[in-house]
C-alpha cells in the first residue's frame, strides 16, 4: 500500500482527500476548509470508507483521492467521533 496524507473537510468530518506523499498536495486542500488528518502507510489500518484500489486510480488520473469515512456500520462518521 501506498503512504498518504490525510485532510479533512471543516464542517464535513467526514469527507477525506488522500493524497499520496510523493506528490503536492492540491491547491483546494490549502486554505481554512482542509485540516491535516493524519496519514496512511502500509503498517496502519485505514480509516473506513478508504479503498486502496480506488485511491490508485483516482491518483493516477487526478492526483489525490476523495473518499467519505463511514463507521464500521456504514453510516457517516459524526462530528468529534474518530
Amino acid at each position: 500500500m501506498r503512504s498518504y496524507n490525510l485532510f479533512r473537510r471543516r464542517g464535513r468530518e467526514a469527507l477525506f482527500c488522500a493524497v499520496p506523499e510523493s506528490c503536492a498536495v492540491p491547491r483546494f486542500v490549502g486554505g481554512r476548509r482542509w485540516t491535516f488528518g493524519g496519514r496512511i502507510n502500509g503498517s496502519a489500518n485505514p480509516p473506513p470508507g478508504f479503498d486502496d484500489r480506488a485511491a490508485a486510480t483516482a491518483v493516477r488520473f487526478n492526483g489525490f483521492y476523495l473518499f467519505q469515512c463511514l463507521d464500521e456500520g456504514g453510516s457517516e462518521r459524526g462530528a468529534g467521533r474518530t
